[in-house]
């Protein structure tokens, strides 16, 4: 599988990237990690990792603006509860709280509540991008580091 995913690189990551912010419990730095240690350039596989990531992310924040129970409940598989959770602190820290839409099991509810409460399409991309862009960095960093202190 590794093979696999190595011979096809980048485009492995963006979907990868992409499928991990919306339906699926996949995580994709993992596979950033790997490409960077078999020499794929770290700048291009976090600008991937953050592009697929964000366009996940929009496609959660379209399914709060137009989407119904349906799609959120079945298809996103996000519970009432924490609907409910993403949306008071959405509340309560306004719409920066996206910074943190990479968080594992509170970025989608975010993402979502985003869409509901009909946040700004540019302010919407331009936090969830930063916010995904910071976390792909410090892992491709911390790649790069341990490789230098092993070699």
């Amino acid at each position: 599988m590794e093979q696999l995913l190595l011979e096809h690189g980048y485009p492995a990551l963006f979907l990868l990237s992409f499928l991990a912010s919306t339906l699926l419990p996949l995580g994709s730095e993992w596979l950033l990690a790997v490409l960077i240690l078999n020499g794929f350039d770290s700048s291009i596989v976090v600008l991937v990792a953050t592009v697929g990531n964000s366009c996940g992310a929009l496609t959660t924040y379209a399914i709060g603006l137009w989407g119904g129970p349906f799609l959120v409940q079945r298809i996103l598989r996000i519970s009432h509860e924490s609907q409910q959770r993403a949306e008071q602190y959405f509340s309560r820290y306004g719409s920066w709280a996206l910074l943190f839409s990479w968080v594992p099991v509170l970025g989608d509810p975010l993402c979502l509540a985003a869409g509901i409460l009909r946040t700004r399409f540019w302010r919407f991309l331009l936090l969830v991008t930063a916010g995904k862009f910071v976390r792909y960095l410090i892992v491709a960093k911390l790649v790069v580091e341990g490789i230098h202190t092993i070699s």
